[in-house]
């Protein structure tokens, strides 16, 4: 059997000032797609300026987001494939 080998590079870039992080990701598949997300992250005026948790919530929510387009994709391209509707993948 033949095993090919294949990896994806996820681009994950941040925008902050002083009380809003926006990440943006980025994943471009093997068929020459590419799928983009966004996550956001505010922080409330009494906490501590943590830019480091910003990035984490932002950019977690941007990946999270990513996952379910990709889960959409895929869900898309089996109902394609098999002429019938499929449940959509969770």
């Amino acid at each position: 059997m033949t095993r090919i080998a294949v990896g994806w590079h996820i681009d994950l870039e941040f925008e902050e000032d002083t009380h809003r992080t926006r990440a943006a990701a980025l994943v471009r598949l093997s068929d020459g797609t590419e799928v983009r997300a966004h996550g956001y992250a505010s922080r409330h005026p009494s906490d501590a300026d943590q830019q480091r948790v910003g990035e984490e919530i932002a950019g977690a929510r941007a990946l999270n987001e990513l996952a379910m387009k990709l889960l959409t994709k895929a869900h898309d391209e089996i109902d394609e494939a098999s002429g019938r509707k499929s449940y959509p993948l969770t």
